[in-house]
Order: C-alpha cells, then structure tokens, then sequence
C-alpha cells in the first residue's frame, strides 16, 4: 500500500524537526511540505530530498491550510498520511503502512503516539490517538477549539504501531505556540454553553482547579514520575499550558466577552 500514500507536512520554522520526520519517509513517491513562509532552514532541508514537492501559502488557520494541503496540491494517490513536522514514523509503522490492505470499507485509519522528551519516550502522555491515514475525499478538516480536526466520511480503523510525537524546537517556541494555542481554546470554550461540554473541558472552565489537576493527573495518574526529569519537564508543560488557558478564560471574562 505504500506506494499509493502521500505524505503531507505542514511546516513554519520546523527546521529542528523536519529532517527527523522526512527520513523515514524514505519510501514515497511525492511528499507535499506546505510552509508559511519560514525564516530558519525549514525550506533548505524540505528542497534537499528529491521526492518533496515544497508549496508555500501564507498561514491564516490551521483548517484552511491543511484544507489547502490535501485538496489543491494534485495529490494523485488514494491515501493522504497527514503528519505534522514532529511526527516520526517508526520502522515498526511503516511496515504496518505497508501491510495495510485496501478493502473500500475503512475510509481512515487512527493513531496513538509516544511522546517524547528530549528525544526519549515518556510512558504515557495526554496525546490521543487522532485520525492520520485516510482516503482521498473521504475527509475533511474542520476547526475545533486551538487546532483542527479531520472529519471523515466513513469507518475509522486503528494503525496498531505508534507514531514517535518528538519536538526538538526550543522552549521559547513552545511557549509562544502555546499562547497563540490557549488563545484560541478559551474563544472556543468560553463560546459554549456549559450543559454542551464534556466533563473535561468543563474543568478546563474551572480556572483555579484545571493547571493543578492536569499536573497530578499528567505525573500521577499516568505514571510518568517514573521518567524522571522528562516526565516531570512533560507534566509542567500540561500545567504551564493548563494555566495560560486558565488566564485567557478570565480575560474574556473581565473584558465582559463571556
């Protein structure tokens, strides 16, 4: 099945990633990096591998450009892998890409991930399993609070391997992303009616208590004490970002916008 699957990246300063996760791509035909016009050496590594095809489009939202991605650059194939810069497939994922047969009944295919700190894997993570393999006009992308997700028209299967999710940009990126992430999620939770929430994301509403539950939950609950100074690193990251929704919230709140 690998040869009818197309790789699509998107891509903005991802310089400290990007060759990680082309590499194990080495079996496609044609992958298709979409960047908003980076500043590093994002577009240096995409231009060194023969087989990326590099657009740039000016970045407005996640769902337009990913939209963009998969439906205006002549993707050919019947597969579109979605992968963001810091996803890195193991050899154990591609070999299940490969077996994957095509039945005309399953339009996409799930999966979950090892998160990683410093290039090593935590045990656990908050990262879901999210839709990455599906058929060409089979799915679609929407906007859902910070991000966007893939809506698919038809049965989701599960990819049995796990995909390595291995950041390597610099705090300082990571807090900035965050930021303009949290931002956008407290639009989205502040603009709904609190009987239409699921029970996590009304304690996202609950300012005081969701930065320390996600903290226990994370380093707790998941067992990543056991990782040491990774785990510890990963459960301040939840809490930090935890805390930034949290301070959105109550500046919505006290610009009388909720």
């Amino acid at each position: 099945m690998l040869c009818d699957i197309t790789p699509v990246i998107l891509t903005f300063n991802e310089a400290a990633n990007l060759e990680r996760a082309l590499v194990p791509l080495w079996w496609a035909r044609d992958i298709v990096v979409v960047d908003s016009f980076s500043t590093d050496g994002t577009t240096t590594i995409a231009e060194c591998h023969p087989s990326v095809r590099l657009i740039q489009r000016s970045f407005d939202t996640h769902t337009k450009q990913w939209t963009f991605a998969v439906e205006r650059t002549e993707i050919e194939t019947t597969w579109i892998l979605a992968l963001d810069a810091d996803y890195v497939l193991t050899p154990d994922f591609v070999e299940e890409l490969r077996s994957v047969k095509d039945d005309g009944v399953i339009a996409a295919y799930r999966a979950s991930f090892q998160y990683c700190i410093d290039g090593i894997s935590l045990r656990s993570s908050l990262y879901p399993p999210v839709p990455v393999l599906f058929r060409r006009g089979h799915g679609h992308y929407v906007q859902d609070g910070h991000t966007q997700r893939l809506s698919v028209a038809g049965r989701i299967g599960m990819l049995k391997a796990k995909i390595r999710h291995d950041d390597r940009k610099p705090l300082s990126d990571w807090l900035l992303s965050q930021d303009r992430y949290m931002r956008l999620e407290a639009e989205h939770l502040a603009s709904q009616d609190w009987s239409d929430l699921a029970f996590p994301d009304k304690v996202r509403r609950l300012p005081p208590l969701a930065p320390f539950l996600a903290f226990a939950y994370c380093y707790f609950g998941k067992c990543i004490f056991l990782d040491g100074r990774r785990g510890l690193y990963y459960a301040l990251q939840r809490l930090l970002a935890e805390a930034l929704l949290a301070l959105r919230l109550i500046e919505i709140r006290r610009d009388g916008r909720k």
